[in-house]
């Protein structure tokens, strides 16, 4: 049985895919955040009250960090905060696209203690907890032993794959793109792909679930300069996100 945060994020899941798909493909209303944060729907909003409603009057101790809700100082007063991210993959989820995630986790003292990720249009829930095993709709999923760099497949922009980030020779990848990377990491998880990489500076809901995810896999989860990923943190960013094969993880940071 999962442990209560978990139990407690999977619940909230259930209504909320149900509020998502009640949105999708019936032109909800879109905005444009600005700032260069993209666009946000209707959607977006209703899943992220109803995540904010359930899970804090659920856990009113816990602080409080979401895309779409302002942020304030108050939970970094917390030992334990929700990490959210009522949709990831916005665009995806605007165009009709199937591929778009909820991301929902706890994060204690800046690690992520359970977290859950799920596709409501694909009908999938990944989920992973400290100490237990990651899994699929309840199946165990493992990510990739691959040992050989040359030839692997990665999850990652176009733009990460440019001579500038690679002074040691950009290497020869099979390289694949989602949308949310949420999505991508979860998918690196269950090893259909050898690992996912972003370098960009990355909002800490778009990836605390799906890092526990990945690293409950087996997977090695870092930032791209190798160090541990922190969550909860003032700016709310870690430095990109490099989630592979263990052996595959030490390749890349020496190509880096």
């Amino acid at each position: 049985m999962p442990g209560p945060d978990l139990q407690l994020l999977t619940d909230a899941l259930e209504k909320a895919g149900q509020i998502a798909l009640g949105f999708f493909r019936r032109d909800p209303k879109v905005w444009d955040k600005g700032g260069e944060h993209g666009p946000v729907s209707e959607a977006d909003l209703a899943v992220n009250d109803h995540l904010k409603a359930t899970l804090r009057s659920a856990c009113p101790g816990y602080g409080w960090l979401s895309e779409e809700t302002p942020d304030d100082s108050d939970r970094l007063s917390r030992d334990r905060v929700f990490i959210v991210d009522p949709i990831d993959g916005t665009r995806a989820f605007i165009a009709g696209e199937d591929n778009f995630a909820i991301s929902v986790a706890v994060a204690e003292l800046g690690k992520v203690v359970a977290g859950a990720v799920l596709l409501p249009a694909k009908g999938r829930l990944y989920t992973a907890e400290t100490g237990a095993p990651a899994l699929r709709d309840g199946q165990l999923i493992r990510s990739s032993t691959r040992g050989q760099l040359s030839g692997a497949s990665i999850l990652a922009t176009r733009a990460n794959m440019t001579p500038d980030h690679w002074p040691r020779g950009v290497p020869d990848l099979k390289r694949s793109f989602r949308t949310s990377l949420a999505y991508r990491l979860c998918l690196a998880a269950e090893g259909r792909f050898d690992g996912m990489l972003t370098f960009r500076d990355t909002w800490e809901w778009d990836i605390a679930a799906g890092a526990l995810i990945c690293q409950c896999a087996g997977a090695t989860v870092s930032d791209r300069h190798g160090r541990p990923l922190l969550f909860n943190s003032a700016v709310a960013q870690t430095a990109g996100v490099i989630a592979t094969a263990p052996a595959l993880h030490s390749q890349i940071l020496h190509r880096l």
